[in-house]
């Protein structure tokens, strides 16, 4: 019975969940300055009696608490990022946030107050528990090099043996849960050009070495690099964000140009490919026509690999817990996460709970101005990492 009566707790708590939510979207911070939001995180933390507590963790201000059960067993980390985004707030909601151009439109407000609220029933009811849990606030997660490697760096995952983590899903019902098999987001990778020609008069293009026309030579014949070079039902994503050149004259042949855009796979040795032929396509398009390219290329995230015994498990304990109904496998998106970090160092799996509910207006996407939850995605959540807690710190014991 210790499932339902952490459920019941956690209900009871729920208004302390959304209060912590609200004031999280009200003062976000951005990645690598959420000072503020990692100390209202501790004192949550340390209000709940919670005494193994580390912060600035990493390269920035990650926090590692850790709840210690009665009994031996396996230690399971639970992830929750808490950094918001540079976009300046469009909803209409009474807690908005107070600081100009920044705002939780991803919903990491809502993974960290559903982690406090966990943290709350299972340190009240460590008794219970055979084994422990590590909770991983993760500042950072929207900006390379993001937070989870240093944090891992710093040895948050020492002695953890299964690490999970959730985000809330704006095009997925509220209530729901989503899964992945194997992959889980894409590697995310971006790249930077600059051209070098020899600049002229628009008259005498004989006479120079043309950036712009080398610069749309590269966007058109990589394109083909997705279509002629990648397997077919291998996914990958090549996108030009950007090209800059020339002035505002009408008559001059620019020397320089600058390209950049990002790249997106799953499959490691694709994503391998792509970067050895983006380089190598642009620097031959450049040489024909005798002008040079400098290209940064940048690796972001890897891809997540979900492990296939932890995934297993958790669609199990997810059918169990919420029915069939309510528990779908979904395609990996292309978006770039670095949980994948965790992931290769201990298994585990990332999971998505629905927080989509278009009465209210939760149904713009993530880092939309407009992006809203349905606020009873928190108590899914919570629900998810107990039922996991309960699978792998109580059944074990048996």
């Amino acid at each position: 019975m210790s499932y339902e009566k952490w459920t019941e707790e956690l209900k009871a708590n729920f208004d302390e969940t959304v209060a912590w939510r609200r004031h999280l979207h009200e003062y976000p911070e951005p990645s690598y300055e959420e000072k503020q939001t990692a100390a209202f995180i501790v004192a949550q933390l340390q209000q709940m009696g919670i005494e193994d507590i580390q912060t600035n963790v990493g390269n920035g201000y990650g926090i590692v608490a850790k709840i210690y059960g009665d009994q031996p067993g396996p230690t399971i980390a639970f992830r929750a990022d808490f950094d918001a985004l540079r976009i300046h707030e469009e909803t209409d909601v009474p807690f908005q946030s107070k600081n100009p151009g920044i705002m939780h439109a991803c919903g990491h407000d809502g993974h960290t107050a559903s982690l406090l609220s966990v943290a709350k029933v299972l340190n009240k009811n460590k008794a219970d528990l055979h084994g422990n849990v590590v909770l991983l606030h993760q500042n950072a997660e929207e900006v390379v090099p993001g937070g989870a490697k240093s944090m891992i760096e710093a040895g948050c995952l020492m002695g953890v043996d299964y690490v999970f983590g959730i985000h809330v899903m704006s095009d997925l019902e509220a209530g729901k849960i989503a899964y992945c098999q194997s992959y889980g987001s894409a590697g995310s990778d971006s790249f930077q050009m600059q051209i070098q020609g020899k600049g002229g008069h628009g008259a005498a293009p004989h006479t120079t070495v043309d950036s712009v026309m080398i610069g749309t030579q590269i966007v058109t014949t990589l394109q083909t690099l997705v279509s002629r070079q990648v397997d077919p039902v291998q996914p990958a994503v090549l996108t030009f964000s950007g090209f800059q050149a020339g002035g505002e004259a009408n008559n001059i042949i620019a020397d320089k140009a600058v390209l950049r855009g990002t790249i997106r796979t799953l499959n490691p040795e694709i994503r391998d490919l792509m970067e050895t032929q983006v380089k190598q396509m642009s620097q031959s398009i450049a040489a024909v026509n005798q002008g040079s390219v400098e290209i940064r290329y940048t690796r972001g995230y890897p891809s997540i690999m979900n492990t296939p015994l932890e995934t297993k498990r958790l669609t199990k304990v997810m059918q169990e817990k919420f029915g069939e109904a309510e528990v779908s496998e979904v395609e990996s998106g292309m978006g770039g996460e670095d949980f994948a970090y965790y992931l290769q160092e201990k298994p585990g799996t990332f999971f998505y709970v629905g927080a989509k509910n278009e009465a209210i207006g939760a149904n713009y996407p993530h880092h939309h101005p407009k992006f809203k939850i349905d606020e009873t995605a928190l108590l899914r959540s919570g629900e998810a990492f107990l039922a996991i807690a309960e699978d792998y710190l109580l059944k074990t014991a048996d």
